[in-house]
This record gives structure tokens, C-alpha cells and sequence, in this order.
């Protein structure tokens, strides 16, 4: 029997304010196999946690922010081909939307992260070349049009935080 295939799950937070009465996104620049590129904060699910859980903790490793998830913006499922590696991956995406702290105080990024930035849509759709994800852009015009979805639709098991039974 071959071995089943899974895709790759990440969650990501879709973090606005409005300054001046224009929309402005938190994301972070980081390092890649691919040069310097433009993230919402984002990352993989880990073993043990909630999807809610997840989005806090990858927001709080990426840009020392405390964020709170409030909705559910989409769920997104997209697949990269990296030519120089040969990797053929699928991701399936939970984006989030909520509410964020300021950066906690003497807080150090986590490796690979550059910096943080709050950028306008219209500063995100000119650097598209420089999207690690094509879920980045997709996310933020949900989250312009009002997408947003009922915390009540995500529920995790306890079976999730049960200790991992070693084979």
C-alpha cells in the first residue's frame, strides 16, 4: 500500500488597522530558499495545538506581538512547485483575523525573519514578485470585502492534546 498522501497545514493572521483612513496589513519580511519575500505572519501547524493556538503562537515568534484570533477569514488550499529543490508541496491554509498587540519588548524575531512592516493593499499588490505565498494577496481582499466567519465553525478535539503515542 503506498503511503497516504497529506497536505502541508498552516495558519496565517490577517492583522489590519486603518491609519489616515487607509488599510494597513502587518507582515513580516523573511529570508527563503527563494531570496528576501513578503509573508502575512504565518506558519505550520504543530503537533499537540489548536488551529487557534497555532496562529498565536506563529504571530507571537514572528513579529513578538500577542494576537488574539477573533474570525475565521478562509480557508485556502494552493500548491508550490520549487524548481530548485524539486519540492512539490500542498498547503492547506487557515487565515485568521484579530486582534494584535504592540511588539513585546526586547523581543527577538524568529530565525529567518527580517523585519516587520505594515503596508498598504496597494503596496502588497506592487511587490507581488516578492510574495512567498500566492494565499498572501488572496487573504488580504478577502479581508477587504468583509469575509469573516464564526470562531464556532473551528473546533478541536482533546484528542489533539493528548501526549503522542509512540510507535
Amino acid at each position: 500500500m503506498s503511503e497516504r498522501w497529506k497536505p502541508n497545514v498552516t495558519v496565517a493572521a490577517l492583522i489590519g488597522k486603518v491609519v489616515d483612513g487607509e488599510h494597513r496589513f502587518l507582515l513580516v519580511e523573511e529570508h527563503t530558499a527563494e531570496g528576501l519575500r513578503l509573508n502575512n505572519p504565518a506558519g505550520h501547524l504543530n503537533p499537540g495545538e489548536s488551529l487557534l493556538q497555532g496562529v498565536a503562537r506563529e504571530v507571537l515568534e514572528e513579529t513578538g506581538c500577542v494576537f488574539v484570533p477573533t474570525q475565521l477569514v478562509g480557508v485556502y488550499l494552493s500548491r508550490v512547485y520549487r524548481q530548485g529543490t524539486g519540492e512539490d508541496i500542498t498547503y492547506l491554509r487557515f487565515a485568521f483575523a484579530g486582534t494584535a498587540s504592540a511588539p513585546q519588548p526586547g523581543w527577538v524575531l524568529d530565525e529567518g525573519i527580517v523585519r516587520t512592516l505594515w503596508m498598504t493593499p496597494a503596496e502588497i499588490r506592487a511587490n507581488t514578485h516578492r510574495h512567498r505565498n500566492p494565499l498572501l494577496m488572496r487573504g488580504i481582499e478577502d479581508y477587504l470585502s468583509g469575509k469573516r466567519y464564526p470562531m464556532d465553525l473551528i473546533t478541536t478535539d482533546p484528542s489533539v492534546f493528548a501526549p503522542q503515542i509512540k510507535a
